[in-house]
This record gives structure tokens, C-alpha cells and sequence, in this order.
């Protein structure tokens, strides 16, 4: 999915090339290697930009496989947990009484660390939520 995504990209790039040099409108690189004008249909042009869509593809798969690595070590992926036991009891009863996330996200309180104080977000909510609920699934 991901090379589909960098074809079409690199696809797109030289449709525009292509347009911009028939409009006799060229890329002009301010800092860098390539500093200058350039002929944007030229060869380092596209190799160029050929480049920069696969290492996003290179960046991207190092990050998915430091979060798969952190995953089976067991390590939290991002910062640190803001729910606790407390926190998840009362989005349940609130979640009884047919309430939005954002309103139980707005009636519940962070009660450690950085965060102390603030609302978690609807989406920390709906995760905390939905983790429940697949944990509960799981359990025989």
C-alpha cells in the first residue's frame, strides 16, 4: 500500500514537472546540494524526488519496527499512561448513561503526573474504552 502511495506520489510529481516546465516555471532551491535553478522535467529533479519517497518509506518502517520491538518488550509506546482504574470506572458509568466522548473526556481528571489536572482527550477515552472492552472480549 505504502509503494502504491510513493508511485502515485512520484507519479504526480512528474505530472507536475511537466506542467511547470510547459508554464516555463522552474524549482529554485535555496539551500542544499541542488542550490540553484533548475529544469524541473531535468533528471535530478525526478531522482530527486524518487529519493525522497522512498526514504519516508525507509523512515516509516524503522518507526513500525522500533513500536513492534517496544511491543514485545513490553514497553508503553509514546508517553506515559494518563488512565488509571479509577479514571476507567467512572468513563464506564458515564458510558452507562449514554454520554459522548467528549463529555466523558470533559467530566474526567488526570490525577498524576504532567498532566495532573487536565481532561484526558475523546481519544484517550475511546482507547481506554475499547482496550476494556477487548480485554473483556478476551476473557473466558
Amino acid at each position: 500500500m505504502e509503494d502504491e502511495v510513493a508511485d502515485r506520489r512520484g507519479i504526480e510529481l512528474a505530472m507536475l514537472a511537466e506542467e511547470l516546465k510547459a508554464s516555463d516555471v522552474g524549482p529554485e532551491f535555496l539551500t542544499g546540494e541542488l542550490k540553484g535553478s533548475h529544469d524541473p522535467s531535468c533528471f535530478v529533479f525526478t531522482v530527486r524526488a524518487a529519493m525522497s519517497g522512498m526514504e519516508r518509506k525507509y523512515i516509516r518502517d524503522r518507526a513500525l519496527e522500533g513500536h513492534e520491538s517496544a511491543r514485545t518488550r513490553g514497553t508503553t509506546i509514546g508517553g506515559a499512561a494518563v488512565t488509571d482504574d479509577a479514571m476507567l470506572a467512572m468513563a464506564l458509568h458515564l458510558r452507562t448513561q449514554k454520554r459522548s466522548l467528549r463529555d466523558i473526556a470533559a467530566r474526567l481528571v488526570i490525577t498524576t503526573g504532567k498532566k495532573k489536572g487536565q481532561h484526558p482527550s475523546p481519544a484517550t477515552v475511546m482507547r481506554m474504552l475499547r482496550d476494556h472492552d477487548e480485554r473483556r472480549a478476551a476473557t473466558p
